[in-house]
C-alpha cells in the first residue's frame, strides 16, 4: 500500500496569524520530509479562500520537486469544473517533466462555491461541467493533437497540445465525496478513485469502493486502483495526537460548518470520529498502524492520504507527524500486508485503553 499526505496549506484567516508568507515554504519543507522518511506521494488540494493558501497546487508541487527525489506529487485536489482542461493538463504536464515523472492530477468536482464565482461558472451546471471536462482532460492525455467540442469551453480543431509528460499517461484520479453516481463514472471510464471518509462509520462508505470496481469491469476496464483520503494525526502518544489535533479540526469545520447552517462538531464527536470504527486516522504510531489495516481489510485500497496539517496543528509537529508516519507506521504497515494473508492480520487493539487481541477484518 502506497501511504501518504494531503493538505491545503491552512492559514488563520485572521489578522497577525499563521499567513502564507510563511505557510507556503513550511509546506515545501513537509514535502522534502516526506521524501526523506520514505512516504509515497504528497498531495495539495485547491481552495480558493482566505483560511487556506494552496490556490494553485501545481506552482507547490513544482517547487517540492526540487527538493524532493522519489515521492509523487499529485493535486488533491483539482478543482477541475472551474478550470480549463487544457490549461491544467500543461501545468501538470510541466510539474510532471520537472520532477522526472512523479506528478499526478487528481480531478474533483469542488465542495465550495468560491471557485465557481470565481471564475464565472454556473452551478447549475455543477454535474455537465464535470463529465465535460474529466473526459477533455484524458483526451489531452492520450492525444498530443486534439480535435474537441463540447458546451462549456471553446472548441478544440487539431491543436497540439504541450508539452508532453515525461510519463507516458499523466496519472489521473477521480476524488470522490459520497455520492454513487462520481463512483459509476470514475469506474466507467476507467479510471482510479480517491475516496474521501470524513464522517460516518468506516463500513458505511465501503459501498463505494464495490460501486467503482463494479462499474470498470462493466465498461471493459481493468481493476482500477482504490485510494483512501482521511483526516488525522500521529504523536508518540495517543493523548497528545487527540489534544493537539482536536482544536485545529473543530475550528477549521465548524468555520466552515457554520457557513452551511451545520451542527457545531464537539469533542465526544470527534471522539467516537476517532474510535476504531470511525473515519479520522489518529493516535500513536501502533494505533494508527492498526486501523490502517483495519481499513484494508474493508476497502483493499492501494493508498491512503492523510490530512496531517490542519488549521492551527503548529509546523514541528506536523514534521513529527510526517516523520513518525514514514519511519514507524508506514513499515509496520507494509510488513503486516506483506507477510500475512488478507482477510487474517491479527493485531494488538491499543484503543480504547485496555489492549484486546483483534482481527482487522472484523
Amino acid at each position: 500500500m502506497e501511504i501518504g499526505v494531503f493538505t491545503f496549506g491552512d492559514v488563520s484567516p485572521d489578522a497577525g496569524g499563521l499567513n502564507p508568507l510563511r505557510r507556503l515554504p513550511e509546506l515545501v519543507e513537509e514535502i522534502a520530509l516526506a521524501d526523506e522518511v520514505g512516504l509515497d506521494v504528497f498531495g495539495i488540494g485547491e481552495h480558493h479562500r482566505p483560511d487556506f493558501a494552496a490556490s494553485a497546487p501545481a506552482v507547490v508541487l513544482a517547487a517540492a520537486a526540487a527538493r524532493t527525489t522519489r515521492i509523487r506529487l499529485t493535486s488533491a485536489v483539482t478543482v477541475l469544473s472551474a478550470d480549463d482542461p487544457v490549461r491544467v493538463f500543461e501545468q501538470f504536464a510541466t510539474l510532471d517533466l520537472i520532477s522526472r515523472g512523479r506528478a499526478e492530477i487528481m480531478a474533483g468536482r469542488g465542495v465550495l462555491v468560491e471557485p465557481f464565482r470565481l471564475f464565472g461558472y454556473d452551478l447549475a451546471d455543477y454535474e455537465s461541467l464535470f463529465a465535460e471536462k474529466v473526459e477533455l482532460l484524458m483526451k489531452l492525455r492520450d492525444h498530443e493533437r486534439v480535435t474537441w467540442a463540447g458546451l462549456h469551453r471553446p472548441p478544440l480543431h487539431d491543436e497540439a497540445i504541450l508539452p508532453r509528460p515525461a510519463q507516458k499517461s499523466l496519472p489521473i484520479w477521480v476524488a470522490v465525496g459520497g455520492t454513487p453516481q462520481s463512483a459509476v463514472r470514475a469506474g466507467s471510464l476507467g479510471l482510479p478513485m480517491t475516496l474521501s471518509i470524513l464522517g460516518g462509520a468506516l463500513r458505511s462508505a465501503a459501498p463505494l469502493a464495490q460501486i467503482h470496481r463494479q462499474a470498470a469491469s462493466q465498461a471493459g476496464h481493468a481493476p482500477q486502483p482504490l485510494a483512501l483520503a482521511q483526516h488525522g494525526f500521529v504523536a508518540p502518544t495517543s493523548q497528545r495526537a487527540n489534544d493537539l489535533y482536536f482544536p485545529a479540526e473543530a475550528e477549521v469545520l465548524n468555520r466552515i460548518g457554520r457557513e452551511r447552517g451545520l451542527r457545531e462538531m464537539t469533542r465526544a464527536d470527534f471522539d467516537g470520529r476517532a474510535g476504531l470504527n470511525g473515519p479520522l486516522l489518529i493516535g500513536s504510531p501502533a494505533q494508527v498502524a492498526e486501523k490502517i489495516l483495519r481499513e484494508h481489510e474493508i476497502f483493499g485500497h492501494q493508498r491512503l492520504l492523510i490530512q496531517l496539517a490542519i488549521g492551527s496543528v503548529p509546523h514541528h509537529d506536523v514534521m513529527r507527524a510526517i516523520e513518525l508516519l514514514g519511519g514507524e507506521v508506514a513499515p509496520a504497515v507494509r510488513a503486516a500486508l506483506a507477510s500475512q494473508p488478507r482477510n487474517s492480520t491479527k493485531l494488538v487493539s491499543t484503543f480504547g485503553g485496555n489492549p484486546r487481541a483483534s482481527s482487522a477484518g472484523r
